[in-house]
């Protein structure tokens, strides 16, 4: 279950830019609005040193990290949900993603045109914000007709699906998100479905310039931004797309000189999938041995016999248990015996919920 993020944001505040960076694939990214036409996707690999000293402890033939996906659309811009602009077009793209994530700029530079013409990164924000509001709205406007007459006629549960769309509709109207509203468990299961974007895990990602990328919060313009994110409840991660572009392209020897010449311990594109994977409540756990060490990506709360049907679902229906031990007592004792010896190897059964960082063995056994 790789993440997938949609990458959101007015024309030419670095979005384009940062996807560059974030999959090191040349994309167009131009000084002008609606330089991204067609949606692009790109994968990277989820930075994990854990999967590289197992790597080095085991020597595999292969080693496979978790993944992100990554989906770029066109920049939106005022009046997205009524045709303008290209960016409205392309929400369908992302509607199926985990998250999204919306750039804002919170840089001046001249050289750099702003399509409302002036750097405020909270109008900004509101912007988008309401024209995926408006996008959710139409969904809603359009299934509600359709279930009326099937409501009024109580076919199944349509009177029950009826009252929730039009709870939804009222938060659309007041301009709030969907993920502002509280739904109990049978109303999830419908909410899930119509993959509204206002009900997705969201966070900011501020692009700043790259004076403040040691301190942020000496940046007035993003410090005022951030007071506004939390007021609202949203995670924001603070970022300069163009370091990362420029970084993108380094060695691995090139890109620890530049981070410490910036006076940086890693790149921002790290922290962005971190706060990515916390945003949506990830966690890894990982499978090693000879022929390959891989990373996988689960949901935290996740009991053993599911995380085995990430890796095949055959593993889940003949669940019998997981010889599993965390990667922290592994390191402790060095070696897989050692640990072993030390009693650190747990057989864990159907119950167990998997902890980040844990290495699983799966024990199965499929009939036919």
């Amino acid at each position: 279950m790789p993440l997938t993020a949609g990458i959101v944001g007015l024309p030419n505040v670095g979005k384009s830019t940062l996807f560059n960076a974030i999959t090191k694939a040349q994309v167009l990214a131009a000084n002008y609005p609606f330089a991204t036409i067609e949606p692009n996707v790109g994968i990277v690999a989820v930075p994990d040193e854990r999967l590289n000293v197992l790597s080095k402890m085991y020597n595999p033939k292969k080693t496979t990290p978790a993944t992100c996906e990554f989906t770029d659309i066109a920049g939106l811009v005022k009046g997205a949900s009524k045709g303008e602009g290209l960016g409205n077009q392309f929400l369908a793209n992302i509607r199926n993603c985990d998250a999204i994530l919306q750039v804002v700029r919170c840089f001046k530079d001249s050289n750099v045109i702003h399509v409302e013409g002036s750097i405020d990164p909270i109008r900004d924000a509101k912007i988008i914000n309401l024209e995926l509001i408006l996008a959710d709205l139409d969904v809603v406007s359009k299934r509600l007709p359709k279930l009326e007459k099937k409501a009024q006629a109580k076919v199944e549960d349509a009177p029950f699906e009826y009252e929730l769309l039009k709870k939804i509709e009222a938060c659309l109207i007041d301009e709030k998100p969907v993920r502002s509203l509280k739904f109990n468990e049978q109303e999830e299961k419908y909410v899930k479905n119509y993959s509204l974007l206002t009900y997705k895990p969201f966070m900011y990602i501020a692009n700043i310039k790259d004076d403040y990328l040691t301190d942020p919060e000496s940046d007035e313009v993003y410090k005022n931004f951030k007071q506004y994110a939390l007021e609202e409840g949203s995670m924001i991660c603070p970022i300069s797309a163009q370091i990362e572009s420029e970084l993108a392209g380094l060695s691995d020897e090139e890109e620890k000189e530049f981070l410490e010449d910036l006076g940086l311990n890693e790149p921002g594109l790290n922290r962005l999938i971190k706060e990515t994977y916390k945003l949506l409540g990830y966690q890894t756990f990982f499978t090693t041995g000879p022929d390959e060490c891989k990373a996988w990506t689960f949901k935290r709360g996740m009991k053993a016999p599911e995380c085995a049907g990430i890796i095949h679902t055959d593993f889940e229906k003949g669940f019998i248990k997981a010889e599993t031990i965390s990667y922290n007592d592994l390191i402790k004792e060095g070696t897989y015996l050692k640990a072993r010896e030390a009693g650190l190897v747990r057989q864990e059964g159907k119950d167990y919920i998997v902890q980040d960082g844990d290495i699983m063995l799966f024990k199965f056994n499929v009939t036919k």
